[in-house]
């Protein structure tokens, strides 16, 4: 029953990978990997991407898709022996080794995020192949140019390029396997032996151009009347990357917001409302008089085709912006006031010149105040309906934010040219895309009633994340952690830090210690070290984020907090085997430990399994409930 109906992100990701399977252009604001990967395995597996994914619940019937969650529950296995080896070649310990696998292989929250469409699984086995990767490479360092060598150096390229290339937060892995390259050349500058040579050794807001390439995109195989005249319809695109088109609506700014007038703001999409019409300023266009082209150094107004309000700024502050002045829509069918009216020059033109469609770069200056009509960057709050701001900037700066083409160019009395002139090459194709990417990422917000979470819930186990079903008649899968694990866990990083204080300060001392507490001292500042390490990166930039964030999203720093509690709890039960004698006390000391751990790891997860594998019946608040008392936190919704 569990494996007949799409579940949560699902829908957005197994059609991804239809699309791919139906080479269907579309937009997402994570790079293509994934969902590329995604793709091939439902293609290779005999999958035809008809399923429609439309929702959560809608059953498979016969299409066939186990193909694409057998891949990412394969990738998402592979996390379990990429940890066990990691922490083997930093700790030299199976116990710890084996301990870190046991935590892995138990946890209920990574068994349900790696057997569905998704792509953290796919990630968090790019990320631990990177890490693996590096950490093998660092025992190589003294066989340079080895065989071996060159294996596990190119390894940790392609698995950070894989990370990278399925979700931005790959990025963080970089940056780790980064810093541990900075910590090694470092200590090689000290290493006397060596000398300094050797030490040496879209469719949403991609550019037009782009979209003129995307067949069935309403750009692909266009022809636009190629100058501007007077009346010509036109929507206007701001150069900053993503910067969206010039657009209007009905509503008005509210009571505060500078003038009680019209919104104009900066649009991601293609709508009705970026139409505006090019006018003269001080008179209409006739439908009968001849053509009169817009040139450069002309003092126009843009009067919105829909509202028929016109293009207005004044020196009201700007909603989010200081010191920038207010935009509006402004007027009754086109009559304004001289607020009203923009200058229009090109970019390295001179006065008179035609100005040119989707190649010409314009500023608008406005004529009163002398301030340049830009895009800001910055999303409206919701009275805004989050779109970008519009502002009129009296920094006569030239960026990208004050300069604007213009994309659609609708006008009957003028010849056509086509857009082939304007494909672009394969490098500006990729940075155009992946600036959106990025854009769209830090853009996303959460439905109305949509369960989020903040980045201090993750750690604590705070708040799941409900995967399918409500209802007691429902088959519900309910995406939390094992909560011992994660606890142990988050003892643990704790626990970590006192011990690493205490062995920093007896080396720093100069307390005499054996060969097996110096090498428990070398594990923990440097084994554990570049594990807690990996742990800030992979969670602390989410307290810097504007996005809307979930639960999933602490997983990648899961995976280290768990090989950090594997290495950690090795080493404590060895320093305290170290102080006792005799050694038959000690080594029972360690293994009951050992053992302790890991019969309490395994009865948590008989407790909590259903969580992953799935519940029906009364709810866990009911005593006849399976679940019945293992409700420890109220913020769980199972």
């Amino acid at each position: 029953c569990l494996f007949v109906f799409p579940s949560w992100d699902e829908t957005h990701f197994g059609k991804m990978g239809s699309y791919y399977i139906n080479r269907t252009f579309f937009f997402d604001v994570h790079p293509p990997l994934g969902k590329m990967l995604i793709g091939l395995a439902g293609y290779l597996s005999g999958y035809d991407g008809t399923f429609p994914f439309q929702k959560p619940g809608d059953r498979y019937e016969q299409h066939n898709y186990m193909g694409m969650r057998g891949f990412c529950a394969f990738l998402g296995s592979c996390l379990v022996p990429f940890a066990y080896l990691t922490v083997l070649e930093l700790s030299k310990s199976l116990p710890a080794a084996l301990l870190t696998a046991c935590i892995l292989i138990f946890d209920t929250g990574c068994i349900t995020l790696s057997q569905y469409i998704l792509l953290d699984p796919i990630l968090m086995f790019f990320l631990m192949g990177a890490v693996l990767s590096m950490v093998k490479s660092n025992s190589c360092a003294d066989r340079p140019f080895s065989a071996s060598w060159w294996l596990w150096l190119s390894l940790t390229g392609v698995n950070l390029a894989g990370a990278t290339g399925v979700k931005f937060v790959g990025l963080f892995v970089v940056l780790l396997v980064g810093l541990n390259t900075i910590y090694d050349l470092w200590d090689l500058l000290g290493n006397l032996s060596l000398s300094l040579v050797s030490v040496r050794n879209f469719s949403l807001s991609l550019y037009a151009s782009f979209q003129s390439q995307l067949i069935g995109n309403n750009l692909h195989n266009v022809s636009v009347p190629e100058h501007l005249a007077y009346g010509s319809v036109v929507t206007m695109k701001n150069l900053r990357m993503a910067g969206g088109y010039l657009h209007s609506h009905w509503h008005l700014y509210p009571e505060g917001i500078g003038a009680r007038q019209q919104q104009v703001t900066a649009y991601l999409h293609k709508d009705s409302n970026n139409l505006w019409i090019i006018k003269k300023h001080d008179s209409d266009t006739a439908p009968s008089s001849p053509v009169e082209f817009v040139r450069h150094g002309d003092i126009i107004r843009l009067e919105h085709k829909e509202t028929s309000r016109n293009l207005h700024s004044h020196q009201h502050e700007a909603p989010l912006t200081r010191k920038h002045f207010q935009v509006t829509g402004y007027g009754i069918n086109g009559t304004g006031d001289s607020n009203d009216f923009w200058r229009i020059e090109v970019v390295g033109r001179k006065t008179g010149k035609l100005i040119k469609v989707l190649r010409s770069q314009v500023r608008l200056t406005h004529v009163a105040t002398g301030c340049i009509l830009g895009s800001s960057g910055k999303t409206l709050p919701k009275w805004g309906w989050e779109q970008v701001e519009v502002t009129c900037t009296p920094y006569l700066k030239e960026t990208p934010n004050s300069l604007w083409n213009f994309e659609d160019h609708i006008n009957p009395k003028l010849p056509n040219i086509s857009l082939d002139v304007l494909k672009p090459s394969f490098a500006e194709i990729l940075l155009e895309s992946h600036m959106v990417m990025i854009r769209g990422n830090s853009g996303l917000k959460p439905k109305d009633n949509e369960v989020t979470s903040k980045p201090w819930h993750w750690p604590i186990n705070y708040q799941g994340l409900r995967f399918s079903g409500v209802n007691e008649t429902d088959y519900r899968v309910y995406l939390l952690g094992n909560p011992v694990i994660w606890w142990l866990n988050l003892v643990t990083i704790g626990l970590y830090l006192l011990i690493t204080i205490s062995t920093a300060v007896a080396l720093k001392r100069g307390v005499q210690l054996t060969s097996e507490l110096k090498e428990l001292s070398r594990v923990v500042l440097r084994g554990g070290g570049q594990i807690t390490l990996g742990w800030l990166l992979h969670y602390l930039p989410f307290f810097m984020m504007g996005r809307v964030l979930y639960f999933h999203h602490y997983f990648p720093a899961m995976l280290f907090s768990s090989m950090l509690t594997g290495i950690t709890w090795d080493t404590l039960l060895k320093f305290c085997a170290a102080f006792l004698s005799p050694s038959t006390i000690a080594r029972k000391v360690y293994g009951g430990g050992f053992l302790a751990l890991v019969l309490l790891i395994m009865y948590s997860f008989y407790l909590f399994h259903p969580l992953s594998y799935g519940m029906i019946g009364p709810m866990a608040s009911d005593p006849s409930s399976p679940m019945a008392g293992l409700r420890w936190m109220d913020s769980w919704e199972f």
